[in-house]
């Protein structure tokens, strides 16, 4: 049964469950009665200590009485945010901002370009493709057809070399698991073709078209899928017109079981690159094997390893002749560009093409016969073209001061194309001629905000030992210093991903609630490369939550806010930060919003992908990580009596990367344990995942956490919404 949806007697239930517990009210003046959460007396004892747990009935996901908890905190959760009178128009009002077309980033296949497009207020994205770029736009694929509701969601696609096919991936409520099938793009049909149990896979087809390598899981029962450990991973080939059953395994690691691979075709198709990772670590192995000649691959030969010391991360980009080149961090903490002779692949042949520089290399593509590196300079976006002798040849010029969000671009083609974006610009796609250097827009959004009256400025604070964190204030232009201003918070601070400035609808409507939105540059984040990223991982994650703090602090120093006007918001490894620093700095913010939170930082290895992070974080079944895991881990750190920030958790029932379970704990640990009339509360999305909902779904669910977040920092709401173009 899926989470959220109880029958006749799990509603029942949900009512009793209600009955007898203590209202409390929040500023909204809503009162709040709690369902209440039994204690059971199970009790761990690790490394020799006693670490209680008496919500560990909430980690069966199938359990009626956990369907009935989530019913009925759903339910109290409903009513109270009914009962905010700025709801209804700050719903309406981001509806409006929300409906503008968005194109994502187009990808270029036998000369046609694909993309998805969203007209504005579609539940989903349609895949389209382009025969050029001059030629009307065709319908490849419309998942709103399929799902009308959206709880089938387009997860992921990859159009054939040859342009016959489409492989596409279709997962319930956007979970990791996916089913891949194969469209006819000449007809738009599908094949028979269906290949099950696929999860954090590349779909990479070989150079003839007929057929397509992937990753898979073994098969997992009904009632294990959205909550089981993963481990197996391998490397199968389909090809198109067959069934499943008769796939071709090419690659697995029984000695490593938790371990992840991948495999991709170089563009020539000549040769299949094989990566091999544990978790998420910031190192990895590398193989290949030759295909032969793309139009008649060899599938099946040999794999023969490339690097296999496991001492950084090297990311192929591209073959080019008997040459692979690689980004790495290898002897470069802050990245760079390796030469890598197939023939010779020893240590001792490598060639630096591009050598570290100050600043961190992000990502990097190959365009025209040239390298682009998109380079960080203080978390803003700079695309720089070098070629494959490490020659500059020159940079390309950005609409703006802001974030490059992705690149795509081929090696036999001139162009690239990339994705732009800052907290005042909307996600635009730019096509660039590498040779002429000329940038034009492709399908440019247009967004009813007036963003002449705002800006955003990059500001650096110090934290606790003194170090340096980028911080990015969008307000309104000539804002007054005086501490009243409502502020939002966003940070993420993890796994090496750079949080750089970008635009989403609810920055606009904040900003009109006369709200200034905050993002901070957390170590344990790749903006500055890996020394950063390091920083904030394993036993230094408490920097990460210190950075946070010091980033709240400057806000409440320089004026920008004060502690009751100031909301924080995270998701994932933002939600164990938010969660994190709630309870370390319960005076220093007047709410929080922690979204699929890590909370359980003791069981989290447990459960689906959790083993991957354990590189991230450490396992408290290790004996040198337990005592530090203990420290922040936010489902034990709550204490009877503390005033926490008025709270609104949210997750969603088919979040199979953090499962909810992790949620529910804290939600039910934070409701018995506070000691003011500040609201905690849980908002369970039914048919949504760790990061998809349908537009409709989230418009709704964002319109209620700022609703929320206005109630209880005492923002009245839309200054005159009628009067906003």
């Amino acid at each position: 049964m899926a989470m959220g949806r109880v029958g006749w007697t799990g509603a029942i239930a949900a009512c009793a469950l209600v009955a007898g517990v203590r209202p409390v009210s929040g500023q909204s003046g809503a009162s709040v009665a709690y369902p209440a959460a039994h204690r059971d007396g199970v009790v761990d004892t690790v490394f020799g200590r006693r670490v209680a747990a008496p919500y560990r009935w909430m980690e069966d996901l199938n359990a009626p009485d956990v369907g009935a908890w989530v019913a009925a905190e759903n339910a109290v959760t409903s009513k109270y945010l009914a009962s905010l009178p700025a709801r209804e128009a700050i719903r309406q009002r981001l509806t409006a901002l929300w409906n503008y077309p968005r194109v994502g980033l187009p990808r270029r296949e036998h000369g046609t370009l694909f993309y998805v497009k969203n007209t504005g207020l579609q539940r989903q994205s349609v895949l389209y493709m382009r025969r050029t770029a001059a030629s009307a736009a065709e319908v490849v694929l419309d998942p709103n057809v399929l799902s009308p509701d959206g709880s089938i969601s387009l997860s992921g696609w990859s159009p054939s070399p040859d342009g016959r096919y489409v492989a596409y991936a279709l997962s319930e409520g956007g979970a990791d698991w996916q089913d891949v099938h194969v469209r006819v793009l000449a007809t738009g049909r599908d094949l028979v073709d269906t290949v099950h149990w696929v999860r954090f896979s590349e779909t990479s087809w070989t150079k003839d078209g007929n057929g397509f390598f992937y990753e898979r899981f073994p098969a997992r029962a009904a009632s294990e899928k959205l909550s089981a450990s993963l481990s197996g991973q391998q490397i199968y080939y389909h090809r198109v017109g067959t069934a499943q059953s008769a796939d071709r395994l090419i690659y697995d690691r029984p000695d490593l079981p938790t371990w992840f691979v991948g495999g991709s075709v170089t563009e020539d198709g000549r040769y299949l690159l094989v990566s091999l990772q544990e978790g998420t670590a910031p190192r990895n192995r590398l193989y290949y094997a030759s295909l032969g000649d793309p139009l008649h691959p060899t599938i099946g030969g040999r794999i023969m390893p490339l690097v296999e010391t496991d001492d950084a991360i090297y990311s192929p980009l591209e073959v080019v002749g008997r040459t692979l080149y690689v980004l790495t961090t290898n002897a470069a903490p802050k990245k760079r560009v390796i030469a890598i002779d197939l023939g010779a692949p020893d240590r001792a042949h490598w060639r630096t093409v591009v050598p570290e520089s100050e600043h961190a290399i992000e990502d990097a593509t190959m365009a025209g016969g040239r390298l682009v590196l998109h380079e960080l300079v203080d978390v803003k976006s700079e695309l720089q073209m070098v070629s494959l002798t490490g020659a500059s040849l020159g940079s390309v010029a950005l609409p703006a001061i802001g974030a490059v969000a992705g690149v795509s671009a081929r090696n036999d083609t001139p162009e690239m194309l990339f994705l732009f974006t800052s907290p005042l610009y909307a996600p635009t796609v730019f096509r660039y001629d590498v040779r002429s250097g000329v940038r034009t827009a492709f399908e440019a959004p247009t967004v009813a905000f007036d963003v002449s009256k705002y800006e955003t400025r990059e500001v650096f604070y110090p934290s606790k030992d003194g170090t340096k964190i980028p911080m990015f204030i969008t307000a309104k232009k000539g804002m007054r210093l005086d501490g009243a201003n409502p502020t939002l918070l966003y940070a993420y601070g993890g796994f090496d991903i750079s949080l750089t400035p970008s635009f989403s609808p609810t920055i606009p409507l904040w900003l009109e609630m006369g709200g200034v939105y905050a993002t901070a540059n957390l170590r344990g984040g790749g903006e500055y490369g890996e020394a950063w990223h390091r920083a904030g991982m394993l036993e230094r994650k408490q920097t990460v939550f210190d950075d946070f703090i010091a980033g709240a602090e400057y806000l409440v120093r320089e004026g920008v806010t004060s502690a009751p006007k100031l909301a924080i918001q995270g998701g994932s490894n933002g939600g164990l930060l938010v969660g994190a620093v709630m309870e370390q700095r319960p005076d220093l913010f007047g709410v929080a919003l922690p979204a699929v939170g890590v909370m359980d930082m003791l069981r989290y290895d447990r459960f689906t992908g959790g083993q991957a992070w354990v590189t991230e974080y450490g396992s408290a079944a290790d004996s040198g990580a337990f005592p530090y895991l203990i420290k922040y881990s936010p489902v034990q750190n709550v204490h009877a009596g503390t005033c926490y920030p008025a709270t609104l958790v949210t997750t969603a029932d088919h979040d199979d990367r953090v499962v909810p379970s992790h949620s529910y704990k804290f939600t039910a640990a934070m409701q018995g344990a506070q000691g003011c009339a500040k609201p905690v509360l849980i908002r369970v999305e039914t048919e949504g995942s760790h990061g998809y909902l349908p537009t409709d779904k989230r418009i709704a669910n964002l319109a209620d956490l700022y609703a929320f977040t206005a109630a209880n920092l005492g923002v009245t709401g839309l200054a005159n919404p009628a009067a906003q173009p």
